[in-house]
């Protein structure tokens, strides 16, 4: 099977319709348009770069409408899009361009320092820097139509590093096939039509920000709207603005809502679907939103499977809060033992799936490739259950469990009840040792403005709602919790600070 060119194909089912919204510059796209800025830019790489099939192309940007243009560009000349996290060092991002080595770098002159000192290490051949340079670059290009090269599903689309949470990071190898089911599953999951608007707040060098819900709009043939940074306020103006009909947020965007004074007369009518995924919600915030009239369905996905796993439907999003639902139609998924032996219903055990959304491998890595699969099922690393009626609870990381007494403790259950004081902004609990019990929890907290607790009045708080062994025995207390560019909490930075 092979892939196709999704958005010119669009641009002549329906030419005229709107496409593509840049909040931060109010630019506006057909699908006409937008398909022909791609053609343009590709027309400049393949003439002035030599751009061909199997080069990668990095982009190192903040989120725009230009970085849609790339990455339909670079995939029309068969090419490979290298998203890089903007976040990242000089020197964490010259090993993704080492092991990637791509042929042409397009960057936001802010970020020139950061160029500068990867051109000292890295023979990047091409460079090109977005707004003037870019314009003049598409603008001089020729009009020419390209066609995309016959590609086979299997073709890797997209290199996305992860976090590289132990060690170096590895790039995930994205396929046009996990693109495409991604837009059919989560289409069919959330009945995404050409009538639907949708808003980008996550970053576009992560999954999230490409394909919840941008890649699966342009494929229903829906306009996206592109968001640069996430600001609540601005958000909410959005919505209200440009008609919003479904939004994906990880919990640290909800939190930030639900804590903005702009939501009290923000009009979200025109919202009918609000997503959530990245990380565990706490459930009483999902409660606090949904008396605003905000239910919120949880999902849960990973870069390696394009990305989404799990959604919860619209009727059980309350009843089943807590929940990230069931698997998505092209998805098959178990829950196995340390032997890989499926657990009993109820039991915890690690998640694995399988299907045409996975990923094949990572870059350069057989030996981590190898190590992520039995067979053909991906380890997703993630301590879950599945309940009576078929819907699944992600526990925690594997990683993140820790061991007190001989018992296992999944930090999330611990930040849950924590997250339900009313003094409690954020919070986050690690294992730190102990003498005595090996390992002991540890919460580190945020308090919400001009509230005030102490470590005494949390852990009493959590007497009767938790096990003993799972109650932190000490709490420090933060002005924020280091997260990534996609809202997870950086449980590592935390480890290293209070070990």
């Amino acid at each position: 099977m092979y892939t196709f060119d999704w958005l010119a194909r669009r641009a002549v089912i329906t030419p005229a319709k709107r496409a593509l919204v840049d909040a931060a510059t109010d630019r506006r796209y057909t699908y006409r348009e937008f398909d022909a800025r791609v053609n343009r830019l590709a027309n400049f790489m393949q003439r002035a770069w030599n751009i061909a099939r199997g080069d990668r192309v990095a982009v190192l940007a903040l989120n725009s409408s230009d970085y849609f243009e790339i990455y339909f560009a670079v995939n029309r000349l068969g090419a490979i899009l290298l998203p890089l996290n903007w976040r990242l060092a000089a020197p964490e991002l010259e090993f993704i361009l080492g092991d990637a080595a791509p042929r042409a770098l397009i960057y936001e002159a802010e970020f020139g320092k950061t160029v500068d000192a990867l051109r000292a290490t890295q023979p990047i051949e091409n460079l090109l820097v977005l707004r003037d340079e870019y314009e003049y670059a598409l603008a001089e290009a020729l009009p020419d139509t390209v066609v995309m090269p016959r590609l086979p599903l299997t073709e890797t689309q997209a290199i996305l590093y992860t976090a590289g949470t132990t060690g170096r990071p590895k790039g995930a190898r994205i396929t046009f096939a996990m693109t495409l089911y991604n837009a059919v599953n989560m289409g069919l999951a959330i009945g995404l039509t050409n009538r639907d608007v949708t808003l980008n707040v996550l970053p576009t060098f992560h999954t999230g920000g490409l394909n919840l819900y941008a890649m699966p709009t342009f494929h229903a043939g829906g306009v996206a709207i592109i968001q640069r940074t996430f600001d609540a306020a601005e958000c909410l103006r959005l919505i209200a603005r440009e008609r919003v009909t479904a939004f994906f947020g990880v919990p640290a965007h909800y939190l930030f809502l639900n804590q903005s004074p702009e939501l009290a007369t923000a009009d979200l009518s025109s919202v009918r679907v609000w997503m959530q995924g990245g990380a565990p919600m706490p459930v009483s915030l999902l409660e606090q939103l949904a008396q605003r009239g905000i239910v919120v369905r949880q999902g849960f996905g990973m870069t390696e499977t394009s990305p989404t796993v799990f959604t919860l439907d619209q009727e059980n999003a309350l009843r089943k809060a807590g929940s990230v639902g069931r698997p998505v139609l092209h998805a098959e998924v178990r829950i196995v033992d340390g032997e890989g032996r499926d657990v009993p219903t109820g039991e915890i055990g690690e998640l694995w799936v399988r299907g045409p959304l996975v990923t094949p491998g990572y870059w350069n890595r057989p030996d981590a490739t190898a190590q992520s699969f039995s067979d053909d099922w991906f380890h997703i690393g993630d301590a879950a259950r599945c309940d009576d009626e078929g819907f699944y609870y992600i526990v925690d990381r594997w990683k993140d469990m820790f061991i007190s007494g001989g018992e296992n403790v999944y930090p999330a259950e611990v930040e849950q009840v924590l997250f339900s004081h009313p003094a409690v902004a954020e919070a986050a609990v690690i294992g730190v040792p102990d003498e005595k019990w090996g390992e002991v929890g540890k919460a580190i907290v945020v308090l919400k403005k001009d509230a005030t607790a102490a470590q005494a009045d949390l852990l009493a708080f959590c007497q009767g709602k938790l096990a003993r062994y799972k109650i932190p025995k000490s709490v420090a207390f933060i002005d924020s919790l280091p997260r990534n560019a996609a809202g997870k909490v950086l449980k590592r930075e935390l480890r290293e600070r209070f070990k």
